[in-house]
Protein backbone atom coordinates (compact mmCIF):
# COMPACT_ATOMS: atom_id res chain seq x y z
CA UNK A 1 0.00 0.00 0.00
CA UNK A 2 1.29 3.41 -0.99
CA UNK A 3 1.74 6.48 1.16
CA UNK A 4 -0.09 9.44 -0.34
CA UNK A 5 0.55 13.14 -0.67
CA UNK A 6 -2.49 15.10 -1.77
CA UNK A 7 -2.26 18.59 -3.20
CA UNK A 8 -5.22 20.84 -3.97
CA UNK A 9 -6.11 24.55 -3.82
CA UNK A 10 -6.09 24.50 -0.01
CA UNK A 11 -2.83 22.51 0.16
CA UNK A 12 -0.60 23.39 -2.79
CA UNK A 13 2.83 21.81 -3.25
CA UNK A 14 5.98 23.76 -2.53
CA UNK A 15 7.72 25.03 -5.66
CA UNK A 16 10.31 22.22 -5.64
CA UNK A 17 7.54 19.61 -5.18
CA UNK A 18 5.60 21.15 -8.07
CA UNK A 19 8.64 20.99 -10.35
CA UNK A 20 9.24 17.36 -9.38
CA UNK A 21 5.60 16.45 -10.13
CA UNK A 22 5.82 18.05 -13.58
CA UNK A 23 9.17 16.39 -14.29
CA UNK A 24 7.87 13.01 -13.07
CA UNK A 25 4.80 13.18 -15.32
CA UNK A 26 6.81 14.34 -18.32
CA UNK A 27 9.27 11.49 -17.85
CA UNK A 28 6.87 8.64 -17.09
CA UNK A 29 4.00 9.39 -19.49
CA UNK A 30 6.28 7.92 -22.16
CA UNK A 31 4.92 8.26 -25.71
CA UNK A 32 1.67 9.75 -24.35
CA UNK A 33 3.45 12.72 -22.75
CA UNK A 34 2.69 16.36 -23.22
CA UNK A 35 5.16 19.21 -22.94
CA UNK A 36 6.26 20.30 -19.46
CA UNK A 37 4.39 23.54 -20.11
CA UNK A 38 1.11 21.70 -20.82
CA UNK A 39 1.58 19.50 -17.76
CA UNK A 40 2.31 22.63 -15.70
CA UNK A 41 -0.95 24.16 -16.94
CA UNK A 42 -2.92 21.09 -15.81
CA UNK A 43 -1.19 21.21 -12.43
CA UNK A 44 -1.99 24.93 -12.07
CA UNK A 45 -5.62 24.20 -12.97
CA UNK A 46 -5.83 21.42 -10.35
CA UNK A 47 -4.51 23.89 -7.78
CA UNK A 48 -7.26 26.39 -8.64
CA UNK A 49 -4.90 29.05 -9.97
CA UNK A 50 -6.22 31.91 -12.13
CA UNK A 51 -9.76 31.33 -10.80
CA UNK A 52 -9.94 27.79 -12.25
CA UNK A 53 -12.34 25.29 -10.60
CA UNK A 54 -9.45 23.28 -9.14
CA UNK A 55 -9.13 19.58 -8.57
CA UNK A 56 -6.30 17.64 -6.96
CA UNK A 57 -2.94 15.99 -7.46
CA UNK A 58 -2.38 12.60 -5.90
CA UNK A 59 1.19 11.44 -5.44
CA UNK A 60 1.80 7.84 -4.38
CA UNK A 61 5.07 7.04 -2.64
CA UNK A 62 6.82 3.93 -1.42
CA UNK A 63 9.64 4.39 1.10
CA UNK A 64 9.79 8.07 0.17
CA UNK A 65 10.16 7.42 -3.57
CA UNK A 66 7.47 8.60 -5.99
CA UNK A 67 5.74 5.60 -7.59
CA UNK A 68 3.00 7.43 -9.44
CA UNK A 69 1.10 10.68 -9.87
CA UNK A 70 -2.52 11.42 -10.80
CA UNK A 71 -3.90 14.83 -11.81
CA UNK A 72 -7.67 15.36 -11.68
CA UNK A 73 -9.25 18.65 -12.80
CA UNK A 74 -12.78 19.69 -11.92
CA UNK A 75 -14.64 20.65 -15.10
CA UNK A 76 -17.06 23.15 -13.60
CA UNK A 77 -19.67 21.78 -16.03
CA UNK A 78 -21.34 19.11 -13.90
CA UNK A 79 -24.83 19.54 -15.32
CA UNK A 80 -23.78 18.48 -18.84
CA UNK A 81 -20.18 17.12 -18.69
CA UNK A 82 -18.76 14.85 -15.97
CA UNK A 83 -17.66 16.75 -12.86
CA UNK A 84 -14.00 15.73 -13.22
CA UNK A 85 -11.48 14.84 -15.87
CA UNK A 86 -8.55 12.59 -15.20
CA UNK A 87 -5.85 14.56 -16.99
CA UNK A 88 -2.78 12.49 -16.14
CA UNK A 89 -1.76 9.27 -14.47
CA UNK A 90 1.78 7.97 -14.67
CA UNK A 91 3.65 5.21 -12.85
CA UNK A 92 7.43 5.00 -12.75
CA UNK A 93 8.62 2.27 -15.13
CA UNK A 94 10.38 0.37 -12.36
CA UNK A 95 7.11 0.07 -10.40
CA UNK A 96 4.84 -0.98 -13.27
CA UNK A 97 3.09 -4.35 -13.26
CA UNK A 98 2.77 -4.38 -9.45
CA UNK A 99 -0.78 -3.01 -9.16
CA UNK A 100 0.22 0.54 -8.26
CA UNK A 101 -1.61 2.09 -11.22
CA UNK A 102 -4.79 0.37 -10.10
CA UNK A 103 -4.24 1.48 -6.50
CA UNK A 104 -3.69 5.08 -7.58
CA UNK A 105 -6.80 5.01 -9.76
CA UNK A 106 -8.97 3.58 -6.98
CA UNK A 107 -7.73 6.25 -4.55
CA UNK A 108 -8.34 9.02 -7.12
CA UNK A 109 -11.86 7.70 -7.82
CA UNK A 110 -12.58 7.67 -4.07
CA UNK A 111 -11.33 11.26 -3.71
CA UNK A 112 -13.12 12.77 -6.70
CA UNK A 113 -16.56 14.15 -6.04
CA UNK A 114 -18.91 13.22 -8.87
CA UNK A 115 -18.38 11.57 -12.23
CA UNK A 116 -15.01 11.28 -13.94
CA UNK A 117 -14.12 11.28 -17.61
CA UNK A 118 -10.79 10.62 -19.25
CA UNK A 119 -9.27 10.47 -22.69
CA UNK A 120 -7.13 7.48 -23.61
CA UNK A 121 -5.43 6.63 -26.87
CA UNK A 122 -6.56 3.42 -28.58
CA UNK A 123 -3.09 1.92 -28.31
CA UNK A 124 -2.58 2.78 -24.62
CA UNK A 125 -2.64 -0.45 -22.59
CA UNK A 126 -3.95 1.51 -19.58
CA UNK A 127 -7.38 1.53 -21.23
CA UNK A 128 -7.87 -2.05 -20.04
CA UNK A 129 -7.36 -0.94 -16.43
CA UNK A 130 -9.89 1.86 -16.91
CA UNK A 131 -12.43 -0.59 -18.32
CA UNK A 132 -11.91 -2.96 -15.36
CA UNK A 133 -12.55 -0.04 -13.01
CA UNK A 134 -15.90 0.69 -14.69
CA UNK A 135 -15.07 3.36 -17.27
CA UNK A 136 -17.06 2.98 -20.48
CA UNK A 137 -16.63 4.35 -23.98
CA UNK A 138 -19.82 6.32 -24.53
CA UNK A 139 -18.65 8.72 -27.24
CA UNK A 140 -16.16 8.96 -30.05
CA UNK A 141 -14.04 12.06 -29.63
CA UNK A 142 -13.61 14.33 -32.62
CA UNK A 143 -11.44 17.45 -32.76
CA UNK A 144 -10.99 20.37 -35.10
CA UNK A 145 -7.36 21.42 -34.70
CA UNK A 146 -6.46 24.92 -35.81
CA UNK A 147 -2.70 24.72 -35.98
CA UNK A 148 -2.21 23.95 -32.30
CA UNK A 149 -0.89 20.65 -31.07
Amino acid sequence: MLDYKIFDPSNPPKEDERKEIIKFLHTHLDQFRDTPEAIGNAVAYALGESSKPGGFILEGKEKGETVGVVVINKTGMESYIPDNILVYIAVDKKFRGKGYGRELMIKAIEMAEGDIKLHVEHDNPARFLYQKLGFTNKYMEMRLLRGKK
